[in-house]
């Protein structure tokens, strides 16, 4: 196969997916409209995307995209067809054995660990047991190929971070073809490795909810979980390895509208709403922050004479952000009812209740309802989303300006077509084995 010569006049854009569990079925949406829009302006030979960094879900979606690098269509309507048809039981255990076997000894430990630490046996490791998710992963995520896309120049780097829970670091494992120098800052290192699923359920690892992964360190296993903790710089993993801009894709609402949200207080608040806000903060807030610092440094640049341009470090980077539009949690709320009774129960439990605008606790459900209804309508709102900010879409990659031809059901059909192929593939590789 031909490598795809690099244009020069074309910037490096990296890719930013950031995590959230099943919220990150809004960057899918995202991905498909900015598919769509790129075949509108006639624009399908190259990857849009040489640098791609993941973390949480966020990395699930990264690695899906790395390893097709030689055809972004198909891996959007691959991620399509998965996260439109996503149930629970894809992703945890959701059945009354599994949430008794993980959820409730989980609950009976923080209550009664006086007298039943001594045993062993009945210490889990989270709440929720996420094997099936590896399973899923093993299935759809060709990670076999990710050396062949980055030798033959359809990726430049993949970059999956995760937080240890062994030194307190926060790393970025990234894999590349040409060797690069790792970069260290405060908290924070980078290193070169091969990536694995490992990699990628270590990196989605939502503290408490999910359980941590064992991975090797520069020769030292360490035992690492969800890559938005300790998060303080998630664009600075793309820039290091060699984006001169780039899409930004959230998975909540980068600002809240102006002035006082009015909640109708009814006591303290449940173990599920202080969850919720706490994982909102570590998946949110750093996000934010690393925006608007980046910003603040363009225009600092900006303000500065050629000469001492030249002179500092720091170079301009051009940054899109496509966030949602409305609050995921309200969305959540709308389709709690989807989740499994055990699940349903269990968080009963800690405090969520209710359905639509009567519901409680829906921002910790936002991050565990992998079901169509609502992994569905979130796609969909990601598309809407980059629709409303096709101008500004078209301009970052400097597409010409087309009227927008995105029809959901059309895309639907892309996306069943690509499950057809993948089975295909997929019994072929077992045949061969």
């Amino acid at each position: 196969m031909d490598t795809p010569a690099p244009n020069p006049s074309i910037p490096t854009t990296g890719l930013i997916l950031t995590g959230g569990g099943a919220r990150a079925a809004y960057q899918v949406g995202v991905l498909a409209a900015i598919a769509q829009l790129r075949r509108d302006a006639g624009v399908t030979a190259a990857n849009p995307f040489p640098v791609i960094a993941g973390t949480s879900a966020g990395a699930i979606n990264a690695g899906t995209l790395a390893c097709q690098a030689d055809d972004f269509d198909g891996a959007v309507d691959g991620l399509m067809h998965i996260w439109q048809n996503i149930h629970v039981d894809q992703v945890y255990a959701a059945d009354a054995f599994g949430v008794i076997r993980t959820g409730a000894r989980w609950m009976t430990m923080m209550s009664l660990g006086w007298a039943v630490a001594r045993w062993h046996r009945s210490k889990p490791r989270s709440l929720l047991d996420n094997e099936p998710l590896g399973r899923l992963l093993q299935r759809w995520v060709r990670l076999e190929r990710l050396d062949d896309m980055l030798a033959q120049g359809h990726l430049r780097a993949l970059a999956v971070s995760g937080s240890s829970y062994s030194s307190g670091q926060h790393v970025t494992f990234y894999q590349t073809h040409a060797a690069l120098q790792p970069w260290m800052r405060s908290q924070r290192i980078a290193t070169p490795a091969k990536l694995s699923i490992e990699h990628l359920l270590a990196s989605s690892a939502i503290p408490f909810i999910f359980p941590a992964q064992l991975l090797d360190l520069e020769g030292q296993a360490e035992w690492f979980g969800d890559g938005s903790m300790r998060q303080s710089a998630p664009i600075s993993p793309a820039i290091h390895l060699g984006a001169e801009r780039v899409l930004v894709i959230g998975a909540g609402r980068m600002h809240e509208p102006p002035g006082r949200r009015s909640t109708l207080v009814e006591g303290h608040p449940s173990m599920a709403q202080i969850a919720g806000h706490a994982l909102s903060n570590i998946f949110l807030d750093a996000l934010a922050v690393d925006v608007e610092r980046l910003q603040r440094i363009n225009n600092t640049l900006s303000l500065l004479p050629a000469a001492a341009r030249e002179a500092t470090p720091l170079r301009p980077v051009e940054v899109l952000v496509i966030a949602p539009s409305r609050r995921i949690d309200e969305l959540a709320a709308e389709h709690q009812h989807s989740l499994p009774p055990p699940i349903r129960a269990m968080l009963r439990s800690v405090g969520v209740a209710g359905e639509g605008k009567a519901a409680t606790g829906s921002a910790l459900t936002s991050y565990l309802l992998f079901e169509p209804s609502f992994t569905g309508e979130l796609i969909m709102l990601g598309m809407s989303d980059t629709l409303a900010k096709r101008a500004e879409v078209q301009r970052f990659f400097g597409w010409p300006a087309q009227a927008p031809k995105v029809d959901p059901r059309s895309m639907r059909k892309r996306s069943a077509g690509f499950a057809e192929a993948q089975s295909a593939a997929v019994a072929e590789a077992a045949e061969a084995a």
